[in-house]
């Protein structure tokens, strides 16, 4: 039996970081909301998160004529406010939170690291696998390895929040916190806080 127009979820874009792709495209699948659809802005935005409000709204007018809602899977990623002023004035709603890394973990854990040591650098899975692209070669460390200081002198410490369970991650994650001179701690976040999410969409 077929949902008929009045039972049937509202057809849903999510506009998400790209960094996020992999993530809700199993949650999707793994939960069957086959109402939803993605479509993601380069995560390399991360180094430049001043460009991310327009992009967005961009995004937004490509779509709003071809679907019931908009969500954005955007945090505030580091836009100080200015991409929710641009959902504002789009009337588009976003997932909760300063970053990926609260979502992920959920706002109290998260809370909880940052009361542990303010001075820490966060990795996701997907992070920790575009490590050397983003961080290293999108940084410049890896031709101008003096700008570690400078970007990195004030860290303590490297937490990967880990979504799934993978050794090779965790030594790729390992590798990295080698890399910036941090202490390594592993923290497993697993998918539930944004599968939640989802499924309310």
């Amino acid at each position: 039996m077929t949902l008929d127009s009045a039972t049937r979820p509202p057809k849903t874009l999510l506009i998400a970081c790209g960094a996020l792709a992999r993530e809700i495209l199993l949650l999707i699948e793994i939960n069957k909301l086959d109402h939803l659809e993605v479509q993601c802005l380069p995560a390399s935005l991360h180094n430049r998160p001043e460009k991310i409000p327009e992009a967005v709204r961009s995004k937004i007018h490509e779509n709003r004529d071809d679907y019931d809602r908009i969500v954005a899977l955007y945090a505030d990623c580091g836009t100080g406010g200015l991409l929710d002023k641009v959902l504002r004035e789009e009337g588009v709603e976003r997932i909760a939170g300063a970053h990926c890394y609260e979502f992920y973990s959920g706002s109290s854990a998260f809370d909880n690291l940052m009361e542990q040591e303010l001075g820490t650098f966060y990795l996701t899975d997907y992070l920790v696998r575009q490590f050397d692209t983003l961080i290293m070669k999108g940084l410049g460390l890896d031709k101008h390895p003096e700008l570690m200081t400078m970007y990195f002198g004030n860290y303590k410490r490297l937490v990967y929040l880990a979504q799934v369970e993978d050794p090779e991650l965790c030594e790729q994650a390992k590798r990295a916190a080698g890399k910036l001179n941090l202490q390594y701690e592993y923290v497993f976040t697993g998918l539930d806080e944004f599968s939640t999410f989802l499924k309310q969409q």
